[in-house]
């Protein structure tokens, strides 16, 4: 058995990064490299700058269009002369023209068009806000789970060695023929249990640093170590901000909220927009042409003198009838807007949801770790207790053995109801527009 579990650890510590010159990194460093590298973030801002291209298009479609053509064309057989005749000759015409239009009226669909991009612009950006602030609490908690297993490896490092001196200790006295032997192979298999709950636990934190390297896009070849920091103090006069306080003054400025309420006034903007067709449209526009005919008589440039022609001049559309199409635009743009105020109070009772269930599970969180710390006091006396029987032959390997299980069990569950409490208050206090940190 100790063959395989050396063997076990071995493969472990052979697929595991290299330690080699590693950095330690704290929980702010974590956060500011996966924001400049993980993919799910960068996807987001290249959607918010595709939105941010449609509002300078849309705020553009207020300049004048210009366009310009130019031909060339082969005349053969009987052709109009430049004296108004016509006759048979082969010819060559090249031809030039320019067209400029401006919109000066288009029912305020223009205006209404900038401000609608501008809403969509800013639901995005306010996306991306929200997958960095997605990342931010997932990076907390891999951190948070590394710092548990480290407190976790080093209970069962501490249980280890003082099993390590109770073997010991049972050997002299089985040699010395106080105890039976049996009572040594129960020690030395609770020895061996021990060992394999800390290879578990030091396996356990390669793979919580395999997750944050992944989150962070970071090969695991490009180790790091976290920083321990120094943790807030959990005590029963822990006091926890109401969940309602919380969710009043986070629905203020979470980007969720506020995404879901520019995509809203997006959907409003487009009913003014439906409602544009309507009106009339007036545009301004102006048109420059030339040619030149190589078997006219006059020279290149009586030919652009004489032939050139431009003008310009007010166009208007009125639209009179259209299917009903645009009565059918308005309406349909009428039950976006519906949609998006359904979305607006979703997004809302979400965040509410979000944030009692945050508080409920810190309230839970804090109320678990006093009674894991009662406990641990209650079992480190009653472990104290049976070793001090179990040195003098009163009790078995078995009830020392327990009595030792016992105590482990309730130092890990303190160990991660600290955690727990922590993350979840860190939660907390980030709907509360208070920044993650450690």
């Amino acid at each position: 058995m100790k063959i395989i579990k050396l063997v076990i650890i071995a493969v472990i510590f052979a697929a595991a990064p290299s330690l080699k010159a590693q950095q330690n990194w704290n929980l702010q460093q974590c956060i500011d490299y996966a924001l400049e590298n993980n993919i799910q973030v960068k996807q987001q801002q290249i959607n918010a700058d595709y939105y941010a291209n449609e509002f300078k298009q849309a705020k553009n479609n207020r300049l004048p269009s210009l366009s310009s053509s130019l031909s060339n064309s082969f005349s053969y057989g009987r052709s109009l002369q430049s004296d108004g005749t016509y006759d048979n000759f082969n010819s060559n015409a090249t031809q030039l023209g320019l067209n400029a239009s401006i919109p000066l009226w288009r029912g305020f669909q223009i205006g209404n068009s900038v401000q609608r991009a501008n809403f969509s612009m800013q639901a995005r950006l306010q996306d991306l806000q929200k997958a960095k602030d997605d990342l931010k609490l997932n990076i907390a908690a891999a951190y948070l789970e590394i710092l548990l297993d480290d407190e976790l490896i080093q209970v069962a490092r501490d249980q280890m060695a003082v099993t390590t001196q109770q073997v010991e200790r049972t050997k002299q006295l089985v040699d010395a023929g106080s105890l039976a032997k049996g009572s040594l192979l129960e020690i030395e298999a609770q020895l061996a249990n021990e060992e394999l709950n800390l290879v578990q636990a030091e396996n356990s934190q390669q793979l919580a640093y395999l997750n944050l390297y992944q989150m962070l896009e970071l090969s695991a070849t490009e180790s790091f170590k976290v920083e321990k920091p120094l943790l807030p103090v959990v005590s029963a006069n822990n006091s926890l901000i109401n969940s309602m306080e919380v969710f009043r003054n986070a629905v203020n400025f979470r980007p969720e909220v506020k995404s879901a309420e520019f995509d809203l006034q997006a959907s409003q903007k487009s009913v003014s927009i439906a409602k544009g067709q309507f009106y009339p449209s007036l545009s301004l526009g102006g048109s420059y042409s030339n040619w030149y005919n190589n078997k006219y008589a006059l020279d290149f440039n009586d030919q652009i003198k004489n032939n050139e022609s431009y003008g310009f001049g007010l166009s208007m559309n009125i639209p009179i009838f259209s299917k009903l199409q645009v009565r059918t635009d308005v309406n349909n743009a009428k039950l976006e807007v519906l949609t998006k105020e359904l979305d607006v109070q979703a997004v809302k009772n979400n965040l509410r949801k979000e944030i009692e269930q945050a508080y409920t599970n810190a309230v839970a969180a804090l109320k678990k770790y006093m009674a894991s710390n009662k406990a641990v006091e209650s079992m480190q006396e009653a472990f104290r207790y049976t070793e001090e029987k179990f040195n003098v032959g009163m009790v078995t390997s078995v009830e020392y053995n327990q009595a030792k299980n016992n105590l482990t069990k309730a130092q890990s569950d303190l160990a991660q109801a600290k955690y727990d409490y922590i993350f979840r208050t860190k939660i907390l206090d980030f709907y509360n527009g208070i920044p993650i940190s450690l």
